[in-house]
């Protein structure tokens, strides 16, 4: 977890009011303590992760395919990115194997339910916010996603 990540992660507490907050990632973790009337407490163990050779590659290879659709979707300016409001794992349908709420090229008006994230056992409904069409999807199906991460690029009618 890289300090950005840690920093939004308090922003997230010191905005939301929550009194703890834990995130796990593979061998990371990290604890945020909101203190009463003081500053938090960060908790993170000392872990260097060195992926295995076959997890690179496809992490390589989601990045490579994330960073072509970014490219792709930020070439018109008028663009909107709808980002995540919370940490939490990103669902693009109500259940497996269920059809995804919006792919690429669908329209959306303002409420349309674009995706699930799941944030401590709640599955929170996220909309979109104006009207016009998905033309990137930026995260894969049941992957944790961060604060503040951009989920879709939608351009407006």
């Amino acid at each position: 977890m890289t300090i950005a990540e840690i920093r939004e992660l308090i922003e997230v507490v010191r905005e939301t009011g929550i009194l703890e907050l834990e995130v796990k990632r593979g061998d990371d973790s990290v604890r945020i303590r909101a203190a009463a009337g003081v500053s938090q407490e960060i908790v993170m163990p000392a872990v260097h992760i060195v992926p295995n050779s076959a997890s690179a590659a496809q992490a390589e290879t989601a990045a490579a395919a994330s960073a072509a659709a970014s490219a792709a979707a930020k070439e018109d300016a008028r663009n909107v990115l709808v980002k995540s409001p919370i940490v939490g794992t990103f669902y693009d349908a109500s259940a497996p194997g269920a059809e995804p709420f919006v792919k690429n090229g669908d329209a959306v008006e303002p409420k349309t339910v674009i995706c699930i994230i799941e944030s401590m056992k709640l599955m929170n409904e996220i909309e979109a916010e104006v009207a016009g069409t998905v033309i990137a999807r930026h995260v894969e199906n049941g992957r944790p996603v961060e604060y503040g991460e951009s989920l879709f690029t939608i351009r407006p009618h």
